[in-house]
């Protein structure tokens, strides 16, 4: 929301130098200009003063965030590090398509540091249409992309395709009951791919068959935020976030015998 608030035209020399102890104010919804010892020649221009209102900056804050308030914080109302969720969604006309990050996991070791314990994955939900532009989402179906499996697709060609295929009882005595294969191929016009999920699931008695086609533009998207969130999901952001200059330097001034397993110091 914004106001201005206009004075009405008035008479000005336009020759005239302005002494810096010149005065702008606004009284009773109109700017006016305080003078003192100034004598106006008959040649004039008319100017038109306007002053913009504070509550246009407050009411942008209140839509946008004030960076300053204290819910943008990194802390929530505990002093805990904030929790972040985030997701892409697409939705089209027979199915819609949700992607999620999981963080990897670390252990603690003896010595008070890190160490990864399993890397995170991308969360691929389906769900099927249940209306014009309605998803039932109590008959979703899910597919985690693995590191590699991501570095399948962000690898992936206009024109080729790939397939995953998941037992999640692998290695279990419900081995072979639950199989789930995601094809993605390329659209017969070339304007994207298709993301076909299939489902069959012995102990449930499903067989489910969940498809999505993604535009090209829509595949950007995911590939970039694939892309950026592929470090993070095997845990070097931690690792970076960890190195401090004043270690780097030590250990590069170390002598030959300190320990470290360099390879050109063999």
């Amino acid at each position: 929301m914004s106001q201005l608030l206009s004075s009405p035209p008035m008479a000005v020399n336009s020759n005239l130098t302005i002494n810096p102890r010149f005065l702008l104010s606004s009284s009773g919804g109109f700017a006016a200009v305080k003078r003192y010892g100034i004598a106006l020649k008959p040649t004039t221009t008319t100017v038109k003063l306007s002053v913009k209102s504070r509550q246009t900056d407050y009411f942008e804050k209140q839509r946008f965030g004030d960076s300053s308030s204290p819910s943008n914080s990194s802390q929530n109302a505990e002093g805990l590090p904030a929790r972040f969720y985030v997701g892409h969604s697409i939705y089209k006309g027979k199915a819609a398509l949700t992607v999620e990050p999981r963080a990897p996991e670390f252990v603690s070791l003896d010595s008070g540091a890190f160490k990864l314990s399993k890397d995170g994955f991308l969360l691929l939900q389906f769900a099927p249409s249940a209306g014009v532009r309605q998803y039932d989402w109590s008959k979703k179906q899910v597919f985690s992309l693995s590191v590699t499996e991501i570095g399948t697709l962000v690898s992936l060609g206009l024109r080729e395709s790939c397939e995953f295929f998941h037992d999640p009882n692998k290695g279990k005595s419900d081995e072979g009951k639950v199989r789930k294969v995601l094809k993605v191929e390329p659209l017969p016009d070339g304007s994207g791919h298709f993301f076909n999920l299939s489902v069959q699931n012995k102990l449930l008695n499903v067989d489910e068959s969940i498809y999505i086609p993604i535009t090209r533009a829509e595949f950007a998207v995911l590939i970039s935020a694939f892309n950026f969130v592929l470090p993070y999901l095997i845990g070097w952001h931690a690792f970076a976030s960890s190195i401090k200059p004043e270690e780097t330097n030590r250990t590069n001034n170390a002598p030959p015998n300190y320990g470290g397993d360099y390879e050109w110091s063999r």
